[in-house]
C-alpha cells in the first residue's frame, strides 16, 4: 500500500495548509493510517480504485463495535474528506462516503459532568496534605489552574514559565489544539497559588541543577510534569478525598458551568475555553442556566 501512504502524505499536506490544530491533524492521520492498515490485510489485495461501498461498509462496521456515536461519526467524517481527495486525484469517479450517513450525534446527548463544590473543596484539602512542601503546593496549583482557567490537560502540560505574565495577571495558552493562541486573565486564587508555587519551583530546579528548565509545572526531579503524571496525580488525590472523578475534563466542565451560572456571557466563556465555535459552548447552558434557576425560584 505504498500508493496509499504517498496519497496520505499529499492529503495531509493539504490538510495542514488549512491552519487546523496539531491534535486534530494527528487524529485525522491516525484514522486514515488505520484504514490503510485494514485494507492491506484484505485478501485478495484491493487496488485503491476498486474500493467500493461494500468494503467501506465492512470497515466502518469493524470500527463501530463498542464505540460511541461521536467516535463513529468522526471516523466517517475523516474518511469522507479523504474520499473527496481521491475523487480530485482522479482515482475515484464518485465518493460513496458522501451518501453514507453516520449515527445522529446531538451535542446535548451526553451532558458534561461537573464537580460539585463540596467535592472540589475536598480535593483541594487533600492536595494540600501531599507529602513535602513542594508537592503540596504543586498539586494545589495544578487544581487551581484546571478549575480556574478550564485548561485542557495537554495545554496544562505544555505551559512554559514565560507564558505567565504576573504584571498583567494573564496566562498565554498555545494554539496546538485549536490553531489559535489565546491569553487568559487569571482569577485571584490562581494568581495567589502561582505566587507561592514559583519560588518553590525555582528552589527545586536549583537542587536538581536544571535552572534553565522552561516548563511551568515540574516534578520533584526538575523535569516537565507530563500529561500522564498530571492525570495520575489528580486521580490519586480524588481517590484519597473519596471524590468520584472520571476525567480531568470535569474540571473544564465545572469551570464553564460555574462561569455561566455567575452570569458570564456565553461568548466570553467560549473565548476562555478556546472553543472554535459557540455551538460547543452552548451545551454547558443545559447544566448551568441562571435564568432557568431564577424562574424556578420565583415559581
Amino acid at each position: 500500500m505504498r500508493r496509499w501512504e504517498k496519497l496520505l502524505d499529499s492529503y495531509m499536506e493539504e490538510y495542514r495548509a488549512r491552519g487546523i490544530g496539531r491534535e486534530s491533524i494527528a487524529a485525522t492521520e491516525s484514522r486514515l493510517q488505520r484504514w490503510g492498515w485494514w485494507l492491506r490485510k484484505r485478501r485478495p489485495r484491493v487496488a485503491i480504485e476498486q474500493i467500493g461501498v461494500e468494503l467501506i461498509s465492512k470497515y466502518v462496521a469493524s470500527r463501530s463495535s463498542f464505540r460511541s456515536k461521536a467516535t463513529v461519526y468522526g471516523t466517517l467524517s475523516t474518511m469522507r474528506g479523504f474520499g473527496d481527495f481521491l475523487v480530485r486525484q482522479g482515482l475515484w469517479k464518485i465518493n460513496p462516503l458522501r451518501w453514507m450517513k453516520g449515527p445522529k450525534v446531538s451535542p446535548y446527548s451526553r451532558t458534561p459532568k461537573r464537580i460539585d463544590h463540596a467535592h472540589m473543596e475536598a480535593m483541594w484539602r487533600e492536595a494540600a496534605k501531599r507529602r513535602g512542601d513542594y508537592s503540596a503546593h504543586l498539586w494545589v496549583t495544578v487544581l487551581a489552574l484546571l478549575y480556574g482557567t478550564g485548561l485542557r490537560r495537554g495545554e496544562l502540560e505544555r505551559l512554559d514559565v514565560d507564558a505567565f505574565d504576573r504584571a498583567g495577571g494573564t496566562l498565554r495558552i498555545d494554539g496546538r489544539k485549536t490553531g489559535r493562541e489565546r491569553c487568559l486573565p487569571l482569577p485571584e486564587i490562581v494568581l495567589q497559588c502561582l505566587d507561592v508555587y514559583l519560588p518553590l519551583r525555582h528552589n527545586q530546579l536549583e537542587e536538581a541543577g536544571l535552572v534553565g528548565e522552561r516548563a511551568l509545572l515540574i516534578s520533584r526531579n526538575g523535569r516537565r510534569l507530563s500529561g500522564f503524571a498530571i492525570s495520575n496525580g489528580v486521580h490519586a488525590i480524588s481517590r484519597s478525598a473519596e471524590v468520584p472523578l472520571r476525567s480531568l475534563h470535569q474540571f473544564r466542565h465545572s469551570c464553564a458551568s460555574d462561569l455561566l451560572e455567575a452570569g458570564v456571557h456565553l461568548a466570553e466563556v467560549q473565548h476562555i475555553l478556546g472553543h472554535c465555535g459557540v455551538s460547543t459552548t452552548v451545551r454547558y447552558v443545559h447544566i448551568a442556566d441562571p435564568q432557568r434557576r431564577a424562574a424556578i425560584e420565583l415559581h
